[in-house]
């Protein structure tokens, strides 16, 4: 990592000067539509969509001023506001702009945009449309938060930020009892994740003193300890991990495809789950400090990326595939971090941004035109009734695929080559097992959504969907065909950016020569290619047929190879019971049972007293008087 020396900038240093911006137009819009989106009525997505438009322009305009500096002086730090201040702890709000800041704030608004402007179209006619829209925006503002701050608490208050909006969003339509228990799933499994980084976070301060970047990444190598930088790095990566969806904390991120779909595109492509890889990128040094750190990042990642893809080529519902799709995808960037390869992370990010965007909007069309109905098994013939969706979403299928000289081309093939030519063998052929399962989950999508016959009578009535729909999709497909000029190569526009930030692409000289590795990667997208349009496109395979043969892999697989089930066995059965027990036993009838008892006493006490209050005075004088009768015996008898 190299580090550069932070350039402060004010109100009058043009674009740079106004970073203060980017994330206070999205909150501002959000607070008019969530407080008077009554008033504001159908103009809402409208006002929302031209929020994140401006903040977009303000975000490419401090990035072409970033780009204009000298490369080891692209750093720009705006300091606000003093946030805390207690003895020598300061925590300010300082906004951070550099080459991986600069990425990210491109993707989440440029990206962001487009789905607010297809949500106009896709929520037309909800009862909470301006709530709706107040939600995304404020979504795209604690995102914004999260990847400007320049310390690790502004960080994490963008963090919990979107986690709260994911919780909001996902469950929009609580009426239906899935969607509520999908957002807090969502919202209960990423905090497992977020309480582990928060005490990674109190370790720094504990070792540096601060939450700044800055005094935090030039000292970390020799600040912490192997030890302490490991157990620091694997609590931040655990936040990585829920929040990423990562294995083992990945379960909630199907089931959160129960919210409106712009929801489920916009955690998919520019907010929440990207936020993961962004803070291994961030914290580089803290996990370059370890031994074994990024080895563990690179581990998980390939799992997670099989196991994803492997369950992904099972799903019956589109936007269940394209969840697990985004799970397995993630793996790859998560596998590049811990190669070493920042820049490659940050570049697959970038190209995953378009496809995976225009892939679950194209989806949402699908579910538009199909009257609401998501399952593949009653789609097929929609290339001719939704022919601009059908061909915009054949481009995104072709990127992720890895077809070549689309942006998924670039993006995959650039890890794989990385562990190729550093002889990491077994990342690179799993890798590429796992690209295989790319192609082959994502073309039996294409295949079983567009072709062949319509095999339901929502297939027979499908329709396009409207213009404000499919633009977005347009203008997506032209960044999932032509992303790849942002490609890695020596002189790769992403990696030279990056460099004064993260440094080189590692590569070395083994591994198999260019022209076959290429050959290689070629062969394996269009072998899942074709082996899905045999099974699922030529008419000469009975799928369901064969799935039946296969059983129970593909049941295995549909339901995640039921670590739901065993998570509801291993914790939230027990945790239940534990619950019970704790209501209805230990508190009903042991601490209750005990304040009961002893107010009881008192009560029989008092009624018992009760009784010695007659009224009258001949009965009290003859208590005195048998009383010192007692008092007298009881004195005479002592003497």
């Amino acid at each position: 990592m190299v580090a550069a020396e932070a350039i402060p900038v004010s109100a009058a240093d043009g674009a740079l000067g106004l970073l203060w911006l980017l994330p206070a137009i999205p909150l501002g819009v959000a607070f008019v539509n969530l407080f008077f989106g009554q008033k504001v009525g159908r103009i809402a997505g409208v006002v929302a969509s031209l929020a994140v438009l401006v903040s977009f322009g303000i975000a490419a305009n401090a990035v072409r001023e970033l780009l204009a500096l000298p490369p080891e002086q692209r750093l720009v730090v705006q300091h606000l506001f003093d946030w805390i201040s207690v003895g020598s702890f300061k925590v300010g709000v300082d906004l951070r702009l550099d080459a991986i800041s600069a990425t990210m704030i491109l993707v989440v608004t440029g990206v962001g945009a487009l789905i607010h402007i297809y949500a106009i179209g896709y929520m037309h006619g909800d009862p909470r449309f301006g709530r709706f829209f107040a939600y995304l925006n404020l979504f795209v503002f604690f995102m914004l938060m999260l990847v400007l701050g320049g310390n690790y608490l502004l960080l994490y208050l963008g963090w919990e930020g979107v986690g709260l909006c994911s919780y909001l969003l996902i469950g929009f339509w609580f009426e239906k009892e899935e969607n509520a228990e999908a957002a807090k799933k969502a919202f209960i499994t990423t905090r497992i994740g977020d309480s582990a980084m928060m005490i990674g976070l109190a370790l720094i301060v504990f070792h540096f003193g601060t939450l700044d970047f800055e005094p935090i990444f030039g000292a970390a190598g020799e600040v912490l300890s192997n030890g302490a930088a490991t157990a620091v790095a694997l609590l931040l990566f655990a936040g990585a991990i829920g929040k990423s969806a990562q294995v083992p904390l990945h379960v909630w991120l199907p089931d959160a495809m129960a919210g409106p779909t712009p929801v489920s595109a916009l955690i998919h492509a520019a907010t929440m789950v990207t936020a993961g890889v962004y803070l291994v990128v961030r914290s580089a040094p803290i996990f370059e400090a370890s031994s074994i750190a990024l080895d563990v990042v690179a581990v998980v990642g390939l799992v997670t990326l099989l196991f994803a893809g492997v369950c992904a080529v099972a799903q019956w519902d589109i936007k269940r595939a394209l969840a697990y799709s985004t799970i397995s995808q993630l793996g790859y960037m998560f596998l590049a971090a811990g190669l070493g390869a920042y820049a490659a992370a940050m570049f697959f990010l970038v190209a995953h941004a378009f496809y995976k965007a225009l892939l679950f909007l194209g989806s949402g069309s699908v579910i538009h035109g199909m009257d609401e109905e998501q399952d593949m098994r009653k789609m097929g013939g929609l290339f001719r009734k939704m022919p601009v969706t059908a061909v915009t979403m054949i481009l995104g299928a072709l990127a992720l695929a890895g077809f070549p000289f689309m942006a998924g081309f670039f993006a995959k093939d650039v890890v794989l080559e990385i562990a190729n030519t550093n002889e990491r063998w077994g990342f690179y052929v799993l890798g590429s097992i796992g690209a295989l399962l790319s192609a082959t989950y994502i073309g039996r999508l294409i295949f079983l959504t567009f072709f062949g016959k319509p095999r339901s009578e929502q297939a027979e009535d499908a329709h396009e969907s409207p213009a404000v729909m499919w633009i977005p999709l347009a203008v997506l497909a032209l960044g999932a065909t032509f992303g790849g000029w942002l490609s890695l190569g020596p002189e790769g526009r992403i990696s030279s950016f990056m460099e004064p930030i993260v440094g080189l692409v590692p590569e070395g000289e083994a591994g198999l020569g260019r022209p076959i590795f290429y050959a290689v990667a070629v062969a394996v997208t269009l072998t899942g290619l074709i082996l899905t349009w045999w099974i699922h496109g030529s008419g000469r395979v009975d799928w369901l047929a064969q799935r039946e043969r296969l059983e129970p892999l593909p049941r295995a697989s549909l339901n995640g190879w039921y670590v739901d089930r065993a998570y509801d066995l291993l914790f939230v059965q027990p945790g239940k019971t534990a619950a019970w027990l704790a209501a209805f036993v230990v508190d009903a009838k042991g601490i209750d049972g005990l304040v009961n008892a002893i107010g009881g006493g008192v009560k029989r006490l008092a009624q018992g007293g009760r009784l010695m209050q007659t009224g009258f005075v001949r009965s009290y004088a003859l208590a005195v008087f048998v009383g010192a009768v007692a008092v007298l015996a009881w004195v005479g008898w002592r003497l």
